[in-house]
């Protein structure tokens, strides 16, 4: 996942729940730290976010663009679902590595 990709789920995230700022956990959240991190950490589709004050709305969020939605499937990206209850990624990633302010 490029850093370009991460932001058009932000942006689309923003428009759905009106929240301006979200917690990205799991694989992809390294990009916040390393946007050039090597291909071999970007290349998940998956990209882990929750909204940060309010981690209620993830379920609007996963209703539009999760998986099998049309914006996953023109987009060819999946907001895979998180909130704070749910903070472990499947590869046991743990606590959430970093918010982002869209």
């Amino acid at each position: 996942m490029k850093c370009s990709e991460i932001e058009h789920v932000l942006r689309a995230a923003k428009g759905i729940a009106g929240e301006d700022e979200f917690i990205l956990i799991g694989s992809q959240s390294v990009l916040g730290a390393f946007p050039d991190a090597p291909l071999i950490l970007r290349r998940s589709i998956e990209l882990d976010i929750y909204p940060k004050h309010h981690p209620e709305k993830s379920d609007l969020i996963d209703g539009a663009i999760g998986e099998r939605s049309l914006f996953h499937e023109n987009a060819w990206i999946l907001r895979a679902r998180r909130d704070s209850r749910n903070r472990t990624s499947a590869g046991g990633m743990g606590e959430p590595t970093g918010a982002h302010q869209q």
